[in-house]
């Protein structure tokens, strides 16, 4: 798609007015707190929307769009979990953080359990940080190039310099403001795909979305009480647990709670942030959904983008035939792809072959403002860890231009780390997906970890170890059991992959009462 001048001019102008408006509060950083915390100066709206800009990403646009095509809602009952997790962090997070006043979220864990808690966690923050960012970065980098056919490694290495280069100076009041316009910016292209796939059709408006109703794509799922299946109940479950963690041992979010003005703000920020992604969200699954009514009823356009897949699998070396041409291999997968193996290439294709000149231009500004708001957020967080939880430790007494230097290298290094970790993913996708599924499985322990020094105060260090070794195995059994065919069947996970990080809290969390409880019998006894 060869973008007319007035997209490209967009998106130039979106990107130079972020860096310098980014740019601009370089001169407002003049200690490490007002780079990390920004002084703890921020309104609460403003913190709310940035809660709201990191929980969407470049992905929201692809990936949530891609599963109501593909399948239904169920996934949209993770939407639907955050209010409750958000009133926990309101009435307990929330306060526990601002009156300890330590930026870091790992800082109480030494406390509790001892160093090799805080390393523990620290350690898998930051490894699931550049896991992040780097598949953010691809996956952004993934749907501009199916919509500009500007190169990838391009589109990484720039985008990369531009978030860091903005989060480098700005530091985390660059990170938040920005945030601020650029969840107005994603939300306005949202609302204008929806008016175009609405009012560009064949049909009634009306009649695109009976069609998809009766489709069963505005489904939340099975209400079977199972755990095996991906139930309306397995992901309200997942979800429950996911932002409990989020809310209560993210360090991402405990620098917002940081940065708000006052424990009122700071309340009212997480709640803005959690209620706005709900109808937002909603509005993304209901854009997939009429999305698949509008392919369905123009045959010649599902046509192309069953060709068009197929190309692109081709070319990426999926299909391992040498003996095809790959032509005939075109031909071959066109007429046996089915919808939910096209379904995250609906919408980049879309956007290729029927907006309008102008809002082209928007939309890609709004999908790189989704990605740049996620990732400007790591970096920032991911310096501050380092410089909190490790430099500061090793070095007392430290002047502020120090602490400012280091937290300036600290961002650009990450960012560097991220942008290489993207480019890696171009040609070892699946090397980096096994990456991220081990930083997943030891993240897992992290939230039984945090609530058994939250809501415990008989469990000890070598409880405590015992129990993060436990959820560890059982999170890694639960998560990739089923996909190891060595296993006999009475060995394999019998729940639901997003079960994983629930049962493992679950048994983490009691395996270290337990062994705390049988400790404490002979003591009282005596």
């Amino acid at each position: 798609m060869d973008l007319p001048v007035i997209d490209l001019s967009i998106i130039a102008l979106y990107i130079l007015g972020i860096v310098i408006f980014g740019g601009w509060f370089v001169t407002r950083n003049k200690s490490g707190n007002d780079f990390m915390i920004a002084s703890s100066s921020l309104p609460g709206w403003a913190v709310g929307l940035s809660f709201f800009g990191t929980y969407l990403s470049s992905n929201t646009f692809i990936g949530v769009v891609g599963k109501s095509f593909g399948s239904d809602w169920n996934f949209f009952v993770f939407s639907l979990a955050i209010p409750l997790a958000a009133w926990v962090g309101v009435k307990y997070f929330v306060p526990f953080y601002r009156s300890r006043g330590e930026i870091s979220a790992y800082h109480h864990m030494q406390q509790r359990f001892g160093p090799w808690a805080r390393i523990y966690c620290v350690t898998c923050f930051l490894l699931i940080q550049i896991a992040r960012i780097a598949t953010i970065t691809f996956g952004m980098s993934l749907a501009l190039h199916g919509l500009t056919g500007w190169s990838m490694s391009m589109i990484i290495v720039v985008s990369g310099v531009v978030i860091t280069l903005y989060t480098v100076m700005g530091g985390l009041k660059a990170v938040i403001w920005t945030d601020v316009v650029q969840s107005f910016v994603l939300m306005l292209g949202a609302l204008i795909l929806m008016v175009v796939i609405l009012f560009t059709s064949n049909t009634e408006p009306v009649t695109l979305i009976q069609s998809a109703y009766h489709e069963g794509k505005f489904s939340l799922g099975s209400f079977e009480l199972s755990l095996t299946a991906s139930t309306f109940w397995v992901v309200f479950l997942y979800s429950l647990f996911m932002n409990l963690k989020a809310f209560g041992f993210d360090q991402i979010n405990v620098q917002r709670y940081h940065a708000a003005s006052s424990d009122r703000e700071a309340k009212k920020s997480l709640l803005l942030g959690a209620l706005l992604y709900i109808p937002i969200s909603a509005l993304f699954f209901f854009i997939g959904s009429i999305l698949y009514s509008y392919y369905m009823e123009q045959p010649e356009l599902l046509f192309d983008l069953k060709e068009k897949t197929a190309i692109a699998m081709v070319e990426r070396d999926r299909i391992q035939d040498d003996s095809e041409a790959p032509s005939d291999q075109v031909e071959a997968l066109k007429s046996s792809l089915t919808i939910p193996e096209i379904a995250d290439n609906a919408l980049p294709h879309f956007m290729s072959q029927r907006l309008p000149v102008g809002v082209a231009g928007l939309i890609i500004a709004a999908i790189m403002a989704a990605a740049m708001s996620t990732i400007s957020t790591c970096l920032n967080s991911s310096a501050t860890i380092l410089l909190v939880d490790f430099y500061d430790r090793i070095r007392s007494s430290i002047p502020e231009k120090e602490r400012m230097l280091f937290l300036r290298l600290a961002t650009l290094v990450f960012g560097i780390l991220g942008s290489c970790t993207a480019l890696l993913m171009i040609g070892v996708e699946s090397i980096l997906a096994v990456w991220w599924q081990l930083t997943s499985i030891f993240a897992g322990a992290m939230l039984g970890l945090f609530l058994l020094g939250f809501l415990t105060q008989k469990v000890d260090s070598t409880a405590a170890s015992i129990a993060v070794m436990i959820g560890v195995l059982v999170v890694a059994w639960i998560a990739v059991s089923n996909h190891l065919d060595l296993l006999p069947p009475f060995l394999q996970s019998p729940f639901h992959t997003y079960m994983s990080v629930v049962v493992g809290t679950i048994s983490m969390f009691l395996v270290g009462v337990i062994l705390s409880s049988r400790k404490a019998v002979p003591a009282s006894n005596r």
